[in-house]
This record gives C-alpha cells, structure tokens and sequence, in this order.
C-alpha cells in the first residue's frame, strides 16, 4: 500500500504543494500553507474498456426538450440578477461583505417563496436558529413557513433534506459547513470544496435550488478556492457601502441567463426593499447648471442607470505636486484622458489637482463614460457648466477620436424618460430619441471647442 504523501494547500488560492514554504509560490500570499491530508490515489495509465462504463446518452442540440423552468423570489431585483428567476436544481454562490445584507436580502427571498406555497429551509451555520427567527420577526416575515435549522454537518443536512427535498435551500454560509468524508476544520479550502461538491450533487439530483452564502477577503473576492465559483451556476456579489443606503446585487457568472445584471435595494429598517428607478439614487438635485457635472447614461446588463460624474480642478502655486484622487473610477483611465486632453486639445492640467468622484457611490466600469468625464474636467476647469438637461457617452480613443458604443438607443430612451432633452454622443447612425435634440462629435476636439463655445 502506497504510503499517504503530505500536501500543502494554500488557504488564497487553493493551489497544492509539495513541502511547506512560508509564500505561496503561485498567488504570493505569506503564511497561507496548510497541511492537507491526501488519500492515496492510483491512476490507470490506460482504461480497460472491456470491463465497466456505462454509454452515455446523447441529446443534439436541436432536440425537442422544454427549457428550465424558473421559480420567482417574489423580489423582482433578485429575480433581474438571477436572470428571471430562480431554476431547479441550479447552485448560486453570493458574497460580499459583512453587515451588507446578505442574510437579510436571502431571507426575505425564502419567506416569499414560503408564502407562494414551496417548501423552504434554511440552514443557518453561524447564528442560532432563534437569533435568524428574531431577524424574521423585525422584518415582519416571523408568520412564514421557511424550515429553519442552525447546523454546521453537511451530512446531517443531507439526510434531513432527503425526507422532503425543498424547492429552495439556503446555506449559510458554506465557510462553515464540515464533511466527514474528509479531515481538515470548517473553512479550509478542502472543507469548502468538499462540501459544497456534496451540496451541489443533492441540489442536481433532487431538483432543488442551492444558494450558498460566501465570505469574501479583504480585497471584496469571494473567500475559499477559485474552484468554487466554477462548481456554481451563477456568482452573484452583494455591494454596497454602509455610509450609503443603496445596495446592488451584481451577476458575475451566470449559466441560465445574462451577466452583469444588477438589482438594486435600498437598506430601511424593515429590511431591503426594492428601487424600481435606480437613476433616482445617483442623480442629485439639479435645479442650475454647475461647472464640472455632467451625467453618464451606464449601462448595467440590460438596464441604463443614469449616474451624475463630479470634477473638481484646482490650480497650485508653481513647483506643487498636483494630486489625482478618484472615487468610483478607474484612476488609470482618468489618466488617460487627462493625457489625450493635454496632448490632443491643449488644455494643461500639469499644475492643477484634479478630483473625479461618481456620485451616490457607485462604481462606473463602462468605457462609454469617457466623454462625460472628458466632458467634467473640460467644465470644471474653464469654470462652464455643461446644460443640465443634457447627457453624454462616447469612448476616447488616445488619438483623440471619439468611438460609438454599445447600446446607444437604449441609452437615450431612458434618458428621455427622466426628462432629459438632449444628448452628447459619438458621431453615428444612431437615431436621436424622441423628443430628445442629439449632438454628435467625431472628435475630443470638437467637444472641448463645444464646451469652450469656440464655435
């Protein structure tokens, strides 16, 4: 019998070595290698195919076989991010960071889906079953029939879950799960796969809908091995900033629907409630024009939110250092543009400090957003607010041109529903939208000389 090698596996990453090291040579984490006990395994250099194995069934793409059904939260913003729902036998994986609202946005979610007749349990490893009941109560879903159980076994789990599979089963979180099948404690990166390996194989098994609940590290990614978010069919991230009431569920990875949807919240004391109009929250009052505001129609999945982009110049005595601070942007980017506004319109801000801030806190990724803030900083520095019923997209490429971008109607329509008369954008075939006037720019050039009122 082949004696038991020993391994280390790092707590980051997942990755598996042969000795202990003080650095993880694939991540670079300090002090992240843990012994892991290894059975013995031997592999075949060839299959004998004469003996076992099965022949797997075939299906051709154009087979008559009805599509996943989904089953509704009874939360339209979950439901959005979930891609419509959610579908039997599916695994999800949310995280984010503590006190955000995980507990309280799956709990909420559970009570519904009670209240609409299917079977519910929820599986509580960190609190006491009465501490989640308390919870309930304050959030006035203490009359809902969701089965609830504070356990930390997932073999337990399981054999009670087989007496009456739940449409919808809640774990959390899976950091705190413990199989016996393996040796390790609750949270090591053998425990988590382990044990979400056997959560999953029950959920596809039996038909029944797994959200697990995730840690994340200090850096906001999901705890545990990278192996995890690949062994689920959708990866959601709750974020938000405590200082702020909003909260947006975002879809990561998703294998029944569309990523990048968000649902939005808002944080109130009986718990999290849904924002139909999520423009609303980012666009602050704009009764007169401002130098250096501008708004951003982004697009998040398939829904426009309308963001306000604030840029702040100040000029410094000769020999200074100006300082570049972001909030909500790529600090890259904004040095980018501040590098195309320079050396393609001759604008300096080589001696005066520049602030970028997304208001409401959210956090823009979208290219299209390189012309409003192109458009911020011009305003913000020549002291000329740009109109307040107007909003603007385009990317910026470093020759100066402005580059159309994706879903330029779906922009505008939006925008005319909130009010908005009129429209910066890309020069294109894009047709204006309804009662909304459109100006078009081929270059960051014709912007500035726009804004400046060169022309």
């Amino acid at each position: 019998m082949a004696k038991p090698q020993k391994r280390y596996v790092c707590q980051a990453c997942g990755s598996v070595a042969t000795r202990w090291q003080g650095q993880c040579a694939d991540c670079g984490e300090w002090n992240s290698l843990i012994e892991d006990s290894a059975k013995a395994t031997v592999f075949a250099a060839k299959h004998d195919l004469r003996t076992g194995g099965r022949a797997i069934e075939m299906v051709g793409l154009d087979a008559d076989i009805p599509l996943p059904k989904r089953w509704s939260t009874g939360i339209a913003e979950f439901d959005r991010a979930l891609g419509g729902g959610v579908v039997p036998g599916s695994a999800t994986l949310i995280g984010g960071d503590p006190g955000i609202g995980k507990s309280t946005l799956l709990l909420q979610a559970a009570a519904r889906m009670a209240m609409a007749g299917q079977p519910v349990a929820y599986i509580s490893g960190e609190e006491a079953a009465d501490q989640v009941r308390l919870r309930a109560r304050r959030l006035g879903l203490g009359q809902s029939p969701v089965q609830l159980a504070a356990a930390t076994s997932v073999r337990d789990i399981l054999t009670t879950m087989e007496r009456m599979p739940p449409s919808l089963l809640v774990i959390d979180s899976i950091q705190t799960m413990h199989s016996d099948q393996i040796e390790g404690a609750p949270g090591t990166v053998s425990q988590v796969r382990a044990s979400a390996q056997e959560l999953i194989r029950f959920a596809k098994e039996r038909g029944t809908s797994l959200v697990l609940v995730g840690h994340v590290t200090k850096d906001g990614s999901i705890a545990g091995p990278r192996v995890l978010e690949h062994m689920v069919d959708t990866v959601l991230s709750f974020e938000g900033e405590r200082s702020h009431q909003y909260r947006i569920l975002r879809a990561a990875k998703n294998r029944f629907g569309g990523t990048d949807e968000i649902g939005v919240f808002a944080m109130a004391e009986e718990g999290l409630s849904e924002v139909a109009n999520p423009s609303a929250l980012f666009l602050t009052s704009r009764g007169e024009g401002v130098s250096g505001a501008t708004v951003f129609p982004a697009m998040e999945g398939t829904r426009p939110v309308l963001v306000e982009i604030q840029a702040l110049t100040v000029r410094l005595q000769s020999g200074a250092t100006p300082r570049r601070a972001v909030v909500g942007w790529d600090s890259g980017r904004l040095a980018m543009i501040l590098a195309v506004l320079e050396a393609r319109c001759g604008l300096s801000f080589s001696t005066a400090e520049v602030y970028l801030n997304i208001a409401g806190g959210y956090r823009v990724s979208d290219p299209a957003a390189d012309m409003a803030v192109a458009a911020a900083l011009v305003s913000a520095l020549a002291e000329r607010p740009v109109p307040i019923d107007c909003v603007l997209f385009g990317e910026i490429a470093l020759s100066g041109e402005v580059r159309p971008v994706a879903h330029a109607g779906l922009r505008l329509k939006e925008s005319a529903k909130l009010g908005f008369a009129q429209a910066w954008a890309p020069a294109g075939k894009e047709p204006a939208s309804k009662g909304m006037r459109q100006e078009s720019f081929s270059s960051l050039g014709a912007l500035v000389d726009h804004i400046l009122g060169r022309r």
